[in-house]
C-alpha cells in the first residue's frame, strides 16, 4: 500500500478486519463529481465539467466494481467520450499493473508502470490502496473518483447531451425501490462473497456464507415470477450491481472464495437472469471471463500456486 504517497509494502488482500475476524473493505477516497456545467455534485469540489475526450477510465476487467463502470460507459453509449486503460488480470507485488497480458493496456496516457503512481500522482501524501475504478482528469491531472456506485451515476446522468438520454439507469420513480436493493445486496451479496473468501476466522466465514446464499435465495425468489429486471421491465443501476457479482460467481466464488452450496447455474432464475442481462447490448463485451479467472485465481494467500481452472463450463451463458 502507500504511505504518505510512498510504496511501503507488498499488495495484500485482506485491507483491514473487524472484531470477528471479518473482511473490511476501504473506503474510496476521491469522491468529486462530473457535471454538465462543471458545478460540484454531491460529494466533493466543483470543476469537473463533462466534456469529450477529457476522462479517462482505469479499470480491470477481473473487478465487479471496475465493471460496473464499463458496463454504464457502454449503455450510456460514452466509449468516444471517456477513453479506456485496462491493467493487467493478475495483481502484482505493487497491486495492479499495466502490461501485455491479452485484453490489458500500457498506460499510453501517463506512463505509468502501476495504478499507484497515479494516485501518488494525484495526491503527493496519498495513504491507503491503490484501487480501480479510477476516473481521471486529463486537464487537471488527477483523479476525479474512484468510487464505483459515484461513477455509474455521473456516467448516467452527468455528461449530459454527450450521452445518450434515452437511456436512464436511475429513474426518478424507481430511486426508492433501487436505492432499498442496492442497500441489502451489497453488504450480503456484492461484498459477502469477499467476506467469506477473505475471512480470517471460521465464524467471519461462516457469517458472510450463510448471508451470500440468504440473498441469492431471496434473488432467486423475486426473479421467479417472471420478470425481467430487479424492478421489473426496466433494466437499472441495481441490475449493473447484482450482475457483475452473479458472472463471477461460478468461475472465482464458488470455489476459490468458498462459496460452495450451490452454483449460480443451480439457480434456475438467477441463471436465466443472468443471461438476459448478457445479452443487454454492450454488456456483453465488458465481460472477459479469462481477466476474472487469472485475476482472481493470482491471490497467493488463496491460491499459492496461482493454478487457474480450466472450468467451470460456461457456455449456457455463451461463454
Amino acid at each position: 500500500m502507500l504511505v504518505n504517497g510512498k510504496w511501503t509494502e507488498d499488495w495484500q488482500p485482506v485491507q483491514a478486519t473487524d472484531a470477528k475476524g471479518g473482511f473490511v473493505r476501504q473506503v474510496s477516497s476521491f469522491r468529486n463529481w462530473v457535471t454538465p456545467d462543471g458545478s460540484a455534485g454531491p460529494t466533493g469540489e466543483a470543476g469537473f465539467a463533462a466534456e469529450r475526450g477529457r476522462y479517462h477510465l482505469y479499470v480491470a476487467l477481473i473487478c465487479p466494481w471496475a465493471s460496473r463502470t464499463l458496463i454504464a460507459r457502454k449503455l450510456k453509449k460514452l466509449e468516444e467520450v471517456i477513453s479506456v486503460s485496462v491493467v493487467e488480470p493478475a495483481l502484482s507485488e505493487q497491486g495492479w499493473r499495466f502490461g501485455d497480458f491479452p485484453g490489458s493496456d500500457r498506460d499510453a496516457l501517463n506512463g505509468a508502470t502501476y495504478l499507484h503512481e497515479l494516485y501518488s500522482r494525484a495526491e503527493p501524501t496519498f495513504t491507503g490502496r491503490a484501487t480501480v475504478p479510477v476516473l481521471w482528469d486529463r486537464e487537471r491531472k488527477t483523479i476525479v473518483n474512484n468510487e464505483s456506485a459515484d461513477i455509474v451515476r455521473m456516467l448516467n446522468t452527468g455528461f449530459g447531451t454527450l450521452a445518450d438520454e434515452s437511456v436512464d439507469l436511475y429513474p426518478q420513480a424507481l430511486r426508492p425501490e433501487i436505492d432499498a436493493l442496492n442497500e441489502r445486496i451489497y453488504p450480503a451479496l456484492n461484498n459477502g462473497v469477499y467476506r467469506a473468501g477473505f475471512a480470517t476466522t471460521q465464524a467471519a466465514y461462516e457469517e458472510a456464507y450463510q448471508g451470500v446464499f440468504a440473498m441469492l435465495d431471496e434473488l432467486e425468489a423475486r426473479l421467479a415470477d417472471g420478470r425481467p429486471f430487479l424492478t421489473g421491465n426496466t433494466f437499472t443501476e441495481a441490475d449493473i450491481r447484482l450482475f457483475v457479482t452473479l458472472i463471477r460467481f461460478d468461475a472465482a466464488y464458488y470455489g476459490l472464495f468458498k462459496c460452495n452450496r450451490q452454483r449460480l447455474a443451480d439457480h434456475a432464475a438467477l441463471s436465466a437472469y443472468t443471461k438476459r442481462v448478457l445479452d443487454v447490448p454492450g454488456v456483453r463485451d465488458t465481460v472477459n471471463i479469462d481477466h476474472i479467472k487469472h485475476g482472481y485465481y493470482s491471490i497467493k494467500s488463496l491460491n499459492p500456486n496461482r493454478i487457474v481452472p480450466l472450468g467451470p463450463d460456461l457456455s449456457a451463458l455463451g461463454l
